[in-house]
């Protein structure tokens, strides 16, 4: 390639790229690559709220309907299904053992999902609040002294 020819190619290009700002993109038509029609996913802050309400609903409904541990305690420190474990071995039938290791693998598997749920609804709350946060800041800096939104030719400065 001639020094000239190259030359040429710069200025054609940098004439094409002054006028106007291009932005890389993927193509419309992703045949079955994932995403929405604009390439883009969009979650809305009521959409995250509703998610996080859902699971923080299974969460207490969970709490209360699948604890065979303490059902039927009436206040001691372990329910029906431990005692008749407890008695059963006690007894020397094979089931007690085997019905209180069920009691604590359940118990343990509960406690494993309550916190997955917990920790979805609670991250949920948060990404609301941070995203919040940051739409909030990013307004108050693309904001000129008076208050009004920034001119697009300021804004131009912060990508050269």
């Amino acid at each position: 390639m001639a020094w000239e020819e190259w030359e040429q190619l710069k200025a054609d290009a940098a004439q094409r790229s002054s006028a106007h700002m291009r932005l890389n993109q993927l193509p419309a038509d992703r045949n079955g690559g994932g995403g929405s029609a604009t390439g883009d996913l969009v979650v809305h802050q009521d959409d995250l709220g509703a998610v996080g309400h859902e699971a923080y609903i299974l969460h207490d409904q969970l709490r209360q309907r699948v604890d065979i541990a303490g059902v039927g305690s009436g206040g001691s420190e372990s329910g029906s299904t431990m005692q008749a474990g407890e008695e059963l071995k006690g007894s020397g039938f094979a089931m007690g053992p085997a019905l209180v290791t069920t009691v604590s693998i359940w118990t343990s598997q509960v406690k494993s999902v309550l916190q997955a749920v917990a920790h979805i609804s609670n991250h949920l709350d948060y990404s609301k609040k941070l995203h919040a946060h940051d739409d909030t800041q990013i307004s108050a800096e693309l904001s000129g002294r008076d208050g009004s939104a920034m001119s697009v030719s300021s804004l131009n400065g912060y990508f050269h």
